[in-house]
């Protein structure tokens, strides 16, 4: 039989080792309690938001887009800006609720707003171009007055832009034409106050070289106009995308679009995985968006599908 002493060392011992046991037990808890919040912080880090044009997909101006992105997985839709009275044309209350109402449903936000009608009217040259991104800025401070006064901030965000892009090709390419990009750094000179005082971003999509694109940047001298980088068509160009992607980094660069030329997404020429990482290493936190990327004979909404599909693999 087990004497008294005895009894109480084996109980004390027994204690001790419960006690570190458990002790044990909280450690282990809390380190993996400690790893997973780490891993989800670390995937929200890492994910990108992507979207497509709506007139990518032949739906410029409707509920339609947002129906396709939400349909496909994506987080976005660029939004149309047209001359008055085409489409859901934002301009109007009656259509911004229209738009605000197919955000809640969808729960797909306008990533951006883009003005491609300035390839026929081109803003070098033309009083109707600036008046139409004057319009533009006008209706997107309607949209972000409007959001203020909603309750659900998350909606709020998704249904207020902050970036227009203003696109430069076919009549209103600039590149090699010296005398067309110094009208176009006028014109900027008096869009960009505007911008800046809602705290808007003119974004432009040229055929230029960095170069080029820094020494508009520069000339205009506001914090308002940047760079809407497109992977394909500065390719298109001999433009060595790694190399400006990198060094114009996301100080000159908004928003960009993720495209191939004449293939799918990943099955073209553009090394997108590394172009993924150089936008994780920069710590690039815009969007993504779609555009074009369709083999000859197949639609756009079914190459938009498979791109979207491929996008949202990759980068997220």
């Amino acid at each position: 039989m087990q004497d008294r002493k005895s009894f109480t060392r084996d109980v004390c011992s027994y204690s001790q080792f419960r006690k570190a046991a458990l002790n044990t037990f909280v450690v282990l808890i809390c380190a993996t309690l400690t790893a997973t919040h780490s891993f989800a912080e670390d995937k929200v880090d890492t994910a990108f938001k992507i979207g497509t044009c709506d007139w990518s997909i032949k739906m410029p101006l409707s509920v339609q887009s947002f129906q396709f992105a939400q349909r496909n997985g994506l987080h976005g839709i660029q939004y149309s800006f047209d001359v008055e009275g085409k489409g859901l044309d934002l301009r109007l209350r009656e259509n911004r609720d229209t738009i605000r109402r197919t955000v809640r449903k969808t729960g797909v936000a306008i990533s951006s707003m883009g003005i491609g009608a300035l390839n026929k009217i081109p803003l070098a040259t033309t009083d109707e171009a600036e008046n139409l991104v004057v319009e533009c800025l006008e209706a997107m401070a309607m949209l972000k007055e409007e959001a203020a006064a909603l309750k659900d901030r998350e909606i709020a965000a998704k249904v207020s832009p902050d970036i227009v892009l203003l696109a430069f090709f076919g009549k209103a390419d600039i590149n090699g034409k010296p005398e067309l990009i110094e009208a176009v750094i006028e014109k900027l000179k008096r869009l960009a106050p505007l911008a800046e005082k809602h705290g808007f971003t003119l974004a432009l999509e040229t055929l230029l070289s960095e170069a080029d694109h820094r020494h508009i940047m520069e000339s205009v001298g506001s914090p308002a106009v940047k760079v809407y980088y497109d992977t394909a068509n500065s390719a298109r160009m001999g433009y060595d995308i790694y190399r400006e992607i990198e060094s114009l980094g996301t100080k000159n660069i908004c928003e960009i679009h993720i495209k191939e030329n004449g293939d799918l997404l990943g099955q073209g020429d553009i090394d997108f995985v590394r172009i993924k990482e150089l936008l994780r290493s920069a710590q690039y936190k815009g969007w993504l968006i779609i555009e074009g990327s369709t083999p000859k004979g197949m639609s756009r909404e079914e190459g938009c599908e498979k791109n979207a599909t491929y996008a949202i693999n990759l980068f997220n």
